[in-house]
């Protein structure tokens, strides 16, 4: 009777073991991390953001693997780019980031910056981020359909994010036109009256001065 006292008394997670126990049933303070939805405890180092190309490409089966490199020998014959990690994807910058790609278990996901809107069946959708930039989603499964027309949009891109940003003009008040009289605008002499006759007629008494 009192084993089974002893054991109602214990804590629902204490025949668990250590490692699953998280800090929210301990009631220790923390965090849960908007990118990974991992639970972090105060004062734990996290970072799911960083991380390399090697690492998001090391589990994809053969076909996208071949798929992955052919991309990538097309990518850095456009020229002179930034490839770098982040988070999820593989990003290829200029002054800008033109294309990204993000590994998929079944398919490459591929985002296309144009600054056009493409109607094509290998799009698979399209979405404005900005005034001057359209994003164009496409899947890649074989490394034979990474060749025209896609070699030709990654190029359109490419060659986009080389170009400065362009700024709105700014709208400018135009300064009214000042007003003509009407001798002006006939052509006719405008006659100016004269300061003697101005200052005489100031000066001109209504009546006798009372002295």
């Amino acid at each position: 009777m009192q084993g089974t006292v002893q054991a109602s008394n214990r804590r629902p997670w204490a025949n668990r073991p250590r490692e699953r126990i998280t800090s929210v049933e301990l009631g220790m303070a923390g965090r849960q991390c908007y990118h990974c939805k991992q639970w972090i405890d105060e004062g734990e180092l996290h970072d799911c953001w960083t991380t390399t190309e090697a690492a998001l490409t090391q589990d994809l089966p053969e076909d996208l693997r071949d798929a992955w490199e052919r991309f990538r020998e097309a990518a850095e014959s456009l020229g002179a780019q930034r490839i770098y990690a982040s988070h999820k994807s593989i990003m290829f910058s200029r002054r800008s980031c033109h294309f990204f790609v993000r590994p998929k278990k079944s398919f490459l996901e591929l985002c296309v910056f144009l600054g056009r809107p493409l109607n094509a069946p290998q799009v698979r959708r399209v979405d404005r981020t900005s005034k001057s930039k359209v994003a164009h989603i496409i899947q890649i499964r074989h490394r034979d359909e990474v060749e025209a027309p896609i070699t030709d949009w990654l190029h359109e891109a490419y060659e986009l994010s080389a170009r400065p940003a362009s700024t709105p003009a700014r709208n400018r008040v135009k300064a009214k036109p000042k007003r003509q009289s009407a001798n002006k605008a006939s052509g006719k002499p405008t006659r100016k009256k004269s300061r003697t006759s101005a200052r005489s007629r100031k000066r001109s008494p209504t009546g006798p001065r009372k002295r």
